[in-house]
């Protein structure tokens, strides 16, 4: 069952399963549940998010002041490609967590040029419709595993108590090649694998983030990078809990994660 959003003593640290470009669009189960967190929760002073479509070859940091909606994907209905999120950036909190960074022995820059992909602007279309919170996005690093991106989570953790909330944007499952598009079926494998996953970041992270010893991994995620921002906001909060738990197009996990 999803549980209560409000009376947090500061801001939890999410993941969120962005799905298809089309979640924009949508009014569903998942979009209802991300439209819930924004009206409940404090509003933030800004958001850290990494997303699952920001690869880079070193961390990179996001200082655009005004980072314009890119429409990162081809084939889709007209409608999707007028949406704009004119949400503002966060120039002086990027280049304090460069710095701060930095001064720890990680090796980061800031990008002054960054626009802002779907996968940090289709769900916050429905956390944040006014694109009334500034952001400063956080790149996925390449050479990143799990436990790296949950140690940076752990180096940020700081910022829920400063009114500042941590996002991973990925998929709890994701594997193109097993979408039915629109389909009412279940992937069983995708499921099994969530629920799994689920239980371990609850009672033991550290098989969670050795979560490629799952025997069929690879049918689940065959490449990383839209499960590792799971454990960026594993880092930045450690206990878990469940905002929203679905699936969509046959084998995509939407579920939502709260860190506390």
């Amino acid at each position: 069952m999803p549980v209560g959003l409000t009376n947090a003593a500061h801001l939890p640290a999410l993941f969120i399963s962005h799905g298809a470009p089309t979640l924009a669009l949508e009014q569903s189960a998942t979009t209802s549940a991300l439209a819930r967190i924004g009206q409940n929760l404090p509003k933030p002073r800004a958001i850290v998010i990494m997303s699952a479509h920001w690869q880079s070859a070193k961390l990179e940091i996001s200082s655009n002041p005004s980072p314009k909606t890119w429409h990162d994907f081809s084939g889709f209905n007209r409608k999707l490609y007028e949406i704009q999120y004119p949400v503002a950036g966060n120039t002086l909190l990027a280049e304090s967590l460069a710095q701060q960074l930095s001064e720890r022995g990680i090796t980061c820059r800031v990008n002054p040029i960054r626009v802002c992909d779907h996968g940090v602007w289709a769900p916050l279309r429905h956390l944040y419709p006014e694109a009334d919170v500034p952001i400063v996005q956080i790149s996925l690093p390449q050479n990143y595993d799990s436990v790296a991106c949950y140690q940076l989570g752990a180096q940020l953790a700081q910022l829920r108590d400063e009114q500042i909330m941590i996002i991973g944007s990925g998929n709890i499952t994701h594997n193109l090649q097993a979408m039915r598009w629109d389909a009412d079926s279940i992937d069983k494998q995708a499921k099994d694998f969530k629920l799994w996953l689920l239980q371990q970041l609850k009672i033991d992270i550290p098989t969670a983030l050795d979560w490629q010893q799952y025997p069929q991994y690879k049918d689940i995620h065959p490449s990383d990078e839209h499960l590792l921002p799971l454990f960026f906001a594993l880092g930045a909060g450690q206990r878990v809990s469940v905002v929203h738990q679905s699936m969509a197009h046959h084998s995509l996990g939407m579920d939502i994660y709260r860190f506390d």
